[in-house]
């Protein structure tokens, strides 16, 4: 708003109407009998006024950037999944959250403010139900993240009993292949979409005693890097995200301060820049680490 200065002569002051806000109430209005305030006060209240507003539209504008979109999260019951699936809702996304622990699940949805699906991902016939049901109650999809994963700490890899290798083989990796076959079309016949695939930074670093978790995570970041290229054509862009330490039920913590470590809410900012990020840029890979070494 432009004010013209006139030497000498009364100051003309806009009426109320001219600029909306919560306190317009503090303008001078000519003819309502109210005193003229100081022109340094109408300032400020002005100025007030536009903030307040502005303040407003940014919140509104982060509140609705995902609006119309459709999310699910795997593994959204807990620790990461869940901070992911609360920060796509909060930005107005329908989100779907899947996991094995039905209890857990309705609770979290409840909290969130979404929708849950019991969903193992490391069997076909689930995941497939899934998509099924999200195809048939919101017509495709947008977001997928594959969060879900299980991990074996605290020994050397002869010590591993085959089982527990194939529990991380099959969530870890197999779940995400089972995911990306069953949702990717949605995205294709939608004309785009984001997979964003949670890694760890345990793909980038030797894990001594979690040799087995460490080959599914370096075996997720080339899947990633493959399947980037290959749907990059139709729209659809793969990210994977790698976190350093994070205060988990997952994650081992012996030694380790909490207070230092990431919190979910943090993969879940990363998350979200993935997924709002320009048309004209992909953004492949985040490695992200504690500002402190815990």
């Amino acid at each position: 708003m432009e004010f013209e200065f006139v030497t000498p002569g009364p100051i003309e002051y806009p009426a109320p109407e001219a600029i909306p806000g919560p306190s317009s109430s503090q303008f001078w209005t000519p003819g309502r009998g109210n005193s003229i305030p100081d022109y340094d006060m109408f300032i400020v209240s002005t100025l007030s006024d536009l903030s307040w507003k502005m303040r407003q539209k940014k919140e509104d504008t982060v509140s609705n950037t995902l609006s119309g979109k459709t999310a699910v999260v795997t593994g959204g019951s807990r620790g990461i999944g869940a901070a992911i699936a609360a920060r796509l809702a909060s930005m107005g996304a329908k989100v779907v959250i899947c996991g094995r622990d039905r209890e857990r699940l309705a609770k979290s949805a409840a909290n969130i403010g979404c929708e849950a699906v019991p969903c193992d991902v490391s069997d076909w016939k689930s995941v497939e139900s899934l998509a099924s049901a999200v195809k048939q109650d919101h017509g495709g999809l947008d977001i997928l993240v594959n969060n879900a994963g299980v991990a074996d700490f605290g020994r050397p890899l002869h010590e591993l009993p085959p089982d527990r290798w194939d529990a991380m083989i099959n969530t870890n990796l197999r779940g995400v292949y089972y995911a990306i076959r069953a949702f990717a079309p949605l995205m294709i016949s939608r004309g785009g979409g984001h997979i964003v695939n949670i890694s760890s930074i345990a793909s980038k670093n030797a894990l001594p005693g979690g040799a087995a978790y460490a080959a599914t995570k370096w075996g997720l970041n080339g899947l990633s890097y493959s399947v980037a290229e290959e749907l990059r054509g139709s729209n659809v862009r793969v990210s994977v995200v790698c976190p350093g330490s994070t205060d988990t039920e997952l994650s081992p913590h012996a030694g380790k301060d909490p207070k230092k470590m990431l919190r979910g809410e943090d993969i879940a900012h990363v998350v979200a820049m993935l997924v709002t990020q320009s048309d004209n840029s992909f953004a492949s890979e985040v490695v992200i680490r504690p500002t402190k070494k815990p």
